[in-house]
């Protein structure tokens, strides 16, 4: 197998594979794999009229996606193909992100071969939320950001307004910057984040993404990324704010599936990967259910 770098042009390719699914994981969104197709080398091929993605994480390990649009009868094939490109590349793992349903197909294909596991990555699992709860933040469990909310609209002069144009593009690219250049631990996430961010609003029709940003006094505080996966789920990719703001991350939350995304069921607000603060953060937020990921290996 022959893979190809993932770059903006592949769009079209990969849409006609991953959309006829409803994925409430974020993995499987085009944008999400182009975000980070430097930090983690994405990389695909077509085998069997199958998408097969091959990526690397955090920790430099590579390893398979789930397969998109293969016909049952030639999973097993596909299989064993993977195994051996694993085997022969020594690559750590064989598959990440693999979502509940496609772990059913793999147990009916292995069950009778135990030499594979399967375990929980709760390090990425997805965090889900009710848009409307959000939208409102009604009720006791997220009283405390109404309260942060309330307080930034009454003690701020601000403007919210769509991320088009030069000027709002070229603002919310020096205020990711000046982010960037602030933060005192500066990993190779923040700095893969920081070029994906000046990459997707120079192409936010393109990829089909909604966005606000959020001047105070002039200044752009905080801006938000996200687009509709399907017809329920929206998946918000970027959300940033000036921390010496009191209130802000509170406002853009509401203020971008308000703005953008009223109309979605579920916000999907991506994973932890393990960073206690936010997990913290996102725990806050009340979600309704983790979507799990798992890891699939010999």
């Amino acid at each position: 197998m022959k893979f190809k770098k993932l770059d903006l042009e592949d769009k079209t390719v990969l849409d006609k594979y991953i959309y006829p699914y409803k994925f409430l994981s974020c993995e499987y969104s085009f944008t999400s794999l182009y975000i980070w197709k430097d930090a983690c080398d994405i990389q695909y091929t077509i085998y069997k009229d199958a998408l097969i993605i091959k990526k690397k994480d955090f920790d430099g390990n590579y390893y398979f996606m789930q397969p998109l649009g293969y016909k049952k009868s030639d999973l097993s094939e596909i299989i064993d193909m993977l195994k051996v490109y694993r085997k022969e590349n020594e690559m750590k793992y064989l598959f990440k992100d693999l979502e509940e349903s496609f772990i059913k197909e793999l147990n009916a294909i292995l069950k009778e071969k135990n030499e594979f596991y399967i375990v929980e990555d709760r390090d990425n699992f997805d965090y889900l939320y009710e848009a409307k709860k959000l939208m409102t933040l009604s009720g006791k469990k997220l009283h405390a950001k109404k309260n942060h909310y309330n307080s930034f609209t009454k003690n701020y002069d601000y403007e919210v307004v769509e991320i088009k144009g030069n000027k709002v593009i070229e603002d919310v690219c020096i205020a990711a910057e000046k982010w960037y250049a602030d933060t005192e631990d500066k990993d190779c996430k923040l700095y893969y984040e920081l070029l994906s961010i000046k990459n997707i609003v120079k192409n936010m029709e393109l990829l089909n993404l909604n966005g606000v940003a959020v001047y105070v006094n002039g200044n752009i505080s905080a801006f938000g990324i996200g687009e509709c996966l399907n017809d329920s789920l929206t998946v918000i990719h970027i959300e940033k704010g000036d921390k010496n703001i009191n209130g802000i991350y509170s406002f853009i939350a509401k203020t971008l599936i308000d703005r953008c995304f009223n109309n979605t069921e579920i916000i999907n607000r991506e994973q932890d990967l393990g960073i206690e603060g936010l997990r913290k953060s996102k725990m806050s937020y009340n979600p309704f259910k983790l979507e799990k990921k798992f890891i699939l290996n010999f």
